[in-house]
């Protein structure tokens, strides 16, 4: 069984334009890539012809993933947050105890995840480590680079 995953407004739209994208654009250029193949003669011997029906495959494969990922997926009501503790689509404001830094993460799912725009996803070590934490709190996270301890300073939605 797939696991749910939990999404913004935005990721979820995002998510129902590349499917669409996919079964279209995508799809009606394959299909010309086939018919370009085929008709460049005997299909026995067309590499062209094989790597076009691969690329079919492929692309059906995306297009079913994708599907599953959308059947399982759940919008999450930010209005409805709580904001006593980190959660899923929290922003959190975060201090590094060793050397002071703050910096702002918003934690969500996996495919939403875009550091350049601060988001995280939920299942990354730094997330897990601030899950269920609420403000004034103090956490030591393991990460690649070793053990870095964090204080929560604020939690918003």
């Amino acid at each position: 069984m797939a696991e749910v995953s939990y999404y913004t407004k935005e990721g979820l739209e995002n998510l129902k334009e590349e499917l669409q994208q996919l079964k279209t654009v995508g799809r009606a250029n394959i299909a010309k890539a086939i018919a370009e193949a085929r008709d460049k003669g005997d299909l026995s011997e067309n590499a062209e012809y094989d790597a076009a029906k691969e690329a079919q495959g492929l692309h059906e494969a995306k297009i079913a993933k994708l599907e599953e990922v959308l059947a399982n997926a759940r919008l999450l009501d930010e209005s409805k947050l709580d904001t006593s503790k980190v959660l899923a689509l929290s922003i959190v404001k975060i201090k590094n105890i060793k050397n002071g830094a703050t910096m702002s993460y918003q934690l969500v799912s996996e495919s939403e995840a875009d550091l350049k725009a601060g988001k995280i996803s939920v299942t990354s070590p730094i997330a897990k480590g601030l899950l269920g934490k609420s403000v004034g709190e103090k956490t030591e996270i393991q990460v690649p680079a070793g053990k870095m301890e964090f204080e929560i300073l604020e939690i918003s939605r």
